[in-house]
Parts: C-alpha cells; structure tokens; sequence
C-alpha cells in the first residue's frame, strides 16, 4: 500500500528533488495544486490495482512549499501530514533541506529520475520569512515587459487576421424584418437561442439595425410601468420599426443610460481585421456585429454573413496560440493578479465597486432594474451565504416571449427563482451541476480562463470560493479583450 501524502527520491542532477504526492482516498478526478505549481492544477493518476490511490510525481527544489488536493472539486488537505492556514484555506505543507543528506526517513521508496516532472522556478509562488517566523505566500507579480509582449503578440494575430475567417463552413445568419411585431421577433429569438439579430428594411434595402435583449427588457418595463401607453393587444401588432420610433424607447434609453445610445447600425465588413471588430464590440459595448459584405454587383442587396461576437475572436485566438502559450507567460497568470473582472469588496476596500447579486426570492423587477441601471450583461443568483445557485443572464429575458407569458405576469410578484423555471430547461431545485453556471478560481491562470469563455454560449464566468461556492467575482468576455487590446 503507497503511503498518504509525499514520497522522497534521490536529489537529481539539477538540485530538484523528486518528491511523489499520493492521495489515497479515492475519488474520481484528482488533482495537485501547489505554491511550486503557481496554484495550477497538475492531474494526478490512479494506482495500478489500487483505484483509490492517486499520484503524481513532481521535481521541486529545497525549500519551503504548500500544496493541498482537488478531489472532485473540492479542495481537500491530507490530514496525516503537516498543515498550515493560508489564503487558500487550510493546506498542507512540505519542507525540503539545502542539504541532500537531509530526507525523511519514514518514506523510503524510490521514484525514478525519468518519472519527475521539472516545474519551471519562475513560476514558483515565492515564500517569504517575517519577524515572527511566519510564512508569508506572495504571488507572482505582473513584469510589464512580459505584459507589453504578450499583448503585442496577440495584437499581431488580430491585426493579421480578418473577420472573413470567423465565417464557419457551415452555419446560418438570421435577420429579422423591422415590420415583424416585436413579440414575434423575440419568440424567435427566444427558439433560435440567439441574444440579438440585425434588422433588415426592405423598404429602404439595407440593414438598419440591431434587436436584443435588452429592448425586451425595456418593453416589459414599459408594460410593468403606470404610464405606458402601450397595451398587451397592441403588442401582438405592434412592429420593431414602431417600438424603435417610439418616443417612449428614446426616454428610456436617455434615463437608462445618461445619453441617448447611437441609432447607428455597428457592423464591419469582411476584410476588416480583428482587432477592429474587437474594438467596435468594446467600444459601442454590443454583443455582436453584423459582418455584412456592402460591395453590391447587378443591383444585389448588402449579404450578411456572419455575426461576429468577441466569444468566435477568443476562440480563433486560443486555436493559434494553443502550442505556444510559453510565448505569452502572462497568459499563465492567475486571474487574482490581474486587473480582470468585477471582485466581491474586501473588508475595508470603498474603491471597489460593488458585485451585483441577488437571492432566488427577488422579484423579476429588482432583477431587470440591476441589468440595466448597473450596465451588466448578467447577475449571480446565490442563497444567504453568497454561494452561486444559478445565474441571470438578459437573454433570459426572452423565455417570457414563449406562450405569452408576458401578457399574464407582474414583474414586481414573480421571483427570479420562478423566471427561470420559464426556460427551455426547467429545473425544481438549485444543484451545482447546473450547466448555466460557468465557474473558475481564483488560482486559475488566464488562458484556462480564456479557454472556457471560448466555448460557445459561454459569455462570463463566475469566480467561486472552492468548495463553498462563494462568489468571489465574475469575469466577461469584454473583461478579457479589454485587458489583452484595448
């Protein structure tokens, strides 16, 4: 039987010393993670004829480290071994002599040279001696010129590279007729699984605009509202082109937002390179551009191609770079180190602002007022202990559209627990193995982020507390291109 905890070999050539990590408690994925690991998570393999026994082997250098195990994920420490309070919570530690002579003897097996796995020292997180004698862990830190040339590497991949290329093999497009009745083009929406989709005038023969979300949320605010001039039946009849006309709609946006929002249409052309299209989407804070091709021949009408989001940029981008991440170390950071994302405040911070969330039993109206008045794309739903339950994103807002829901509910006595169970995926209880929730840690370093938000659907993710579930942050899209380009 392997012994828990750590196993001793002999000093290597190189000064590492090849130490083996074994968890002997089952479970059905195990990883190690560890300050000489940056807090990565590094797998760990089952034993032959022992399935409940994990190891892995790692070279580490002498000296004083900490490392506790991910075990279904959930963070777990051994308990036979030494331990010590982090910020990671509590983990175990391992103290490793100057001296080759100086190994525990109550471990004995050897593990061969060839089986180590050599950790680069420089992205050790570094432990530091104070006055009392404590161990202080101190992350790595940002070099600016690692950041510069990380980020004009990636520049160079969006400059050289145009939006033509985000055109799929195979795949659809759908515009929407400005004459539709806007409950129509929301149901569609709704059954399509789309957050927005351009609007197309024949009368005037070119696109003329964009159909999202958030303009559902401001005709259920102007139906929920005692001065709205618009009816439940006219709404059945009531046009795309109308609701845009509608002097109402340009109210709401001016006490919405402050200004008045662009009337413009924002699309690109399919020559124009990436970067420019990543930088209209941050710039104009839409979710996608219409990439239309405008050059007609023989009285043809502009083709729309593609609608490009900053999800198919990100995923372009994680395909080229994905056998050359050490070209890009900043890449390899965790997320805690860099100004990324919307943080929980800490004790004491009054500069931060403040995450928004909210408990399941909020009304559909506290939710949709928070969408629009904070300028977010989605709101973490967690329980009395701030641990994620489920997530509430604008395009949830479309599900009303289905059955005329919408005609028979009062926003202000629906819960936002209930709104969900509106969906296409219905579900009676909260569970952590809800598929709207895309989570990370706080440890996890920005290209496992980057790969995550690259999957389709995935707009954000939300920062846990491992173990508890406590949101800690959130992280979007826009966050990501904004630190990398703009």
């Amino acid at each position: 039987m392997y012994p828990s905890g750590t196993d001793y070999g002999r000093e290597s050539a190189t000064g590492l010393l090849p130490i083996r990590f074994v968890w002997p408690h089952g479970g059905r994925s195990v990883y190690l993670s560890g300050s000489f690991t940056g807090w990565l998570q590094w797998p760990m393999t089952p034993v032959e004829g022992c399935p409940t026994v994990f190891q892995t082997v790692c070279s580490l250098p002498p000296g004083y480290h900490q490392y506790t195990f991910i075990v279904d994920g959930e963070w777990k420490h051994d308990e036979n071994q030494p331990v010590v309070n982090s910020n990671y919570g509590t983990v175990n530690t391992l103290l490793l002599a100057n001296e080759a002579g100086y190994l525990p003897t109550l471990l004995s097996a050897q593990v061969p040279p060839e089986a180590s796995m050599d950790v680069d020292n420089d992205t050790f997180q570094r432990v530091v001696k104070v006055s009392d004698g404590t161990a202080l862990e101190a992350f790595p830190r940002i070099i600016e010129t690692e950041l510069q040339s990380s980020r004009l590497r990636i520049s160079g991949f969006l400059s050289s590279h145009i939006a033509y290329e985000l055109l799929p093999e195979s795949g659809k497009a759908i515009a929407l007729d400005v004459e539709l009745p806007v409950k129509q083009a929301f149901h569609i929406l709704h059954e399509q699984g789309i957050p927005t989709a351009p609007l197309w005038d024949f009368s005037r023969g070119q696109f003329v605009g964009v159909l999202s979300a958030h303009d559902f949320i401001l005709i259920m605010r102007e139906l929920g509202s005692h001065g709205s001039n618009l009816t439940e039946e006219e709404l059945e009849t009531h046009t795309i082109s109308a609701w845009k006309e509608a002097k109402s709609y340009a109210e709401r946006q001016m006490i919405d937002n402050g200004t008045v929002a662009s009337r413009q249409l924002i699309h690109a052309g399919p020559d124009e390179n990436l970067k420019d299209v990543a930088l209209k989407l941050l710039q104009y804070r839409v979710a996608t551009v219409p990439i239309i091709n405008s050059s007609t021949e023989d009285g043809l009408f502009p083709q729309l191609l593609h609608v490009a989001s900053l999800s198919g940029i990100l995923r372009s981008m994680c395909r080229y770079f994905k056998h050359s991440l050490a070209s890009l170390p900043i890449l390899q950071l965790p997320i805690c180190v860099i100004p990324l994302g919307t943080w929980v405040p800490k004790i004491g911070e009054h500069n931060r602002q403040p995450l928004a969330m909210l408990r399941p039993s909020a009304s559909l109206g506290a939710a949709l007022n928070l969408l629009v008045q904070a300028q977010v794309s989605a709101i973490p739903i967690v329980d009395d202990n701030d641990s994620l339950l489920d997530i509430y994103s604008r395009s949830d807002i479309t599900a009303l559209a289905k059955d005329k829901i919408y005609t028979h509910i009062k926003l202000e006595e629906m819960t936002i627990h209930q709104a969900l169970q509106l969906g296409e995926e219905p579900s009676s209880s909260y569970g952590l193995g809800n598929q709207r929730c895309h989570m990370c840690l706080r440890s996890d370093p920005l290209y496992k982020v980057m790969e995550r938000l690259s999957k389709p659907g995935v707009r954000r993710l939300v920062i846990v507390e491992a173990g508890s579930k406590r949101v800690e942050g959130i992280v979007s899209l826009s966050d990501v291109f904004r630190f990398l380009v703009g």
